[in-house]
């Protein structure tokens, strides 16, 4: 029985990794978007149009539970798929989740008033759709209070990574680091939120410095994963095989992951 992974390219690649290591005895649909990619670029609509699209196609592979490895999706998209109407006996959640409770302490159901945190001033670094979309700032608002996000759009870093240009990537971190911290000189933490940027965690950390916590978000999501399948075990839908379906070349698609991951990956066409 599998669950399925979605993201817009190779970034989500990230997440998969991780609940793979630690949910060894779950199959995972993996579909990457890849001739739309990326999304962090596209309007909310277009955003929400191919996802609900890759949603429905992992449902078609037998996976109930579908997890959006996709922050601008997740962003995007998510809520706004929620108050249409997802079927009963499927669960679509979005990456971002995980890196919310991470940040408030609390539990994502947990309905009761903000409250104080800890950290008080946040650097968001993700893609300009995630950025544009407000949903960071927005789902900490529901939980916390008096907490300062200033959000970073950092153009051109999925580019970089998806093209395997990893000297590029990294110094346009550098540079999105130094334009974030002319805003906000001292974060106390930082978010990075893009399934990519996990590769670019330790250039983040030596950007930001050694005093600010960096949530990255693959190992975060794993855990809720695992927390999340313990109670709710019917969500492993019937997929019976992993597999890695993606919309674009399939084999350069496969080229790409195997460098992403330092492992053989082979994508069949969506």
């Amino acid at each position: 029985m599998a669950v399925g992974i979605f993201d817009s390219g190779l970034g989500g690649l990230t997440v998969l990794d991780a609940v793979t290591k630690r949910l060894p005895d779950v199959d995972f649909v993996y579909y990457g978007d890849n001739a739309h990619a990326p999304y962090g670029v596209r309007d909310a609509d277009d955003v929400y149009n191919l996802t609900t699209t890759a949603v429905q196609r992992l449902w078609d592979e037998g996976c109930d539970l579908v997890i959006l490895a996709c922050n601008t999706a997740s962003a995007a998209a998510l809520r706004r798929m929620q108050e249409a109407g997802i079927p009963a006996d499927k669960r679509v959640l979005g990456v971002f989740v995980p890196l919310i409770e991470a940040l408030t302490e609390r539990q994502w159901g947990d309905s009761s008033p903000p409250r104080e945190v800890e950290v008080k001033h946040v650097a968001l670094f993700a893609t300009p759709a995630t950025v544009a979309s407000r949903a960071f700032q927005r789902e900490l608002a529901f939980r916390a209070i008096g907490v300062d996000v200033e959000a970073q759009a950092c153009g051109g870093v999925v580019d970089a990574i998806e093209d395997g240009d990893l000297i590029l990537a990294e110094a346009l971190v550098r540079s999105h680091v130094d334009a974030l911290k002319r805003k906000m000189p001292d974060p106390q933490a930082a978010i990075l939120g893009c399934t990519h940027y996990p590769l670019m965690e330790q250039v983040f950390q030596d950007a930001l410095g050694a005093d600010v916590s960096v949530f990255s978000q693959a190992s975060l999501v794993a855990e809720s994963l695992a927390d999340y399948l313990a109670r709710h075990p019917a969500m492993v839908g019937t997929g019976a095989v992993s597999k890695f379906l993606t919309t674009g070349d399939a084999s350069r698609v496969s080229d790409r992951a195997t460098q992403f991951l330092r492992r053989k990956i082979a994508f069949e066409a969506a």
